[in-house]
């Protein structure tokens, strides 16, 4: 739900209010509302973003659909006017596009609610994650999450995207815990050499581990690439 108004005062509008607080971008409003009243989303924001905020991260919404950016740059050419060249992804078909805007255009900076909630069980299909304050669960099926499916157990905490209340993507933590099930013996002492040898995680996945890594044995690994960092 997007608003817009003009306020030319707002602290005098707002002066009996303890509940409001105004950011320093003058763009930006938030306003919160209680989650118990079904009339309102949890943040209401009437904003304009100039495409020269645009930063890493930033979430627009571009012919009604929810988008990440996740590269920009900030463009002066030698003739003509700057613009500001992004790649984008679609929260909602996984779609990645380069865009251009140009410098100082007004864009809509999209609302996505981040959530922690955490995942304990698949039913079926489903995998069902639970806000342990309310017990509220939420279901998301294989093709939402994916192949983050390797890097995901019971009980680990994790980040759901909503956008119009319906979740459009969830993040796992950066660094994961996973066991080796399954890895060929290692060499005894072996802890300074750089080789490497595949090992397959309690959750199916597989990566490539020091030659020191017993069965049995937790590691960390970095969710983002798949990449071994250390012992637990």
């Amino acid at each position: 739900m997007v608003a817009t108004a003009s306020v030319s005062s707002p602290t005098s509008i707002f002066r009996t209010s303890s509940s409001l607080k105004f950011p320093s971008n003058p763009f930006l409003l938030r306003m919160r509302f209680s989650p118990k009243s079904p009339s309102f989303p949890r943040f209401l924001r009437i904003y304009a973003l100039s495409s020269n905020d645009i930063k890493v991260g930033t979430t627009l919404e571009v012919d009604g659909a929810p988008w990440r950016v996740l590269e920009f740059l900030h463009v002066k050419p030698g003739k003509g006017a700057a613009f500001v060249r992004t790649k984008m992804r679609n929260y909602i078909t996984g779609n990645t596009v380069d865009k251009t805007f140009r410098a100082g255009s007004t864009i809509d900076e999209t609302d996505v609610l981040k959530e922690t909630k955490q995942f304990t069980y698949k039913d079926g299909s489903q995998f069902v994650f639970m806000d342990l304050n309310t017990y509220e669960e939420t279901r998301l099926n294989d093709a939402d999450v994916g192949d983050k499916t390797k890097w995901l157990k019971e009980g680990m905490d994790c980040n759901l995207l909503f956008w119009n209340g319906k979740v459009i993507d969830f993040e796992l933590p950066i660094t994961v815990q996973l066991t080796v099930v399954d890895v060929d013996p290692g060499l005894k002492g072996d802890t300074t050499s750089g080789g490497s040898k595949p090992a397959t995680l309690d959750t199916g996945a597989v990566v490539n581990v020091p030659l020191f890594i017993n069965i049995g044995d937790q590691i960390l690994v970095d969710s983002r690439t798949g990449q071994y960092m250390s012992r637990a």
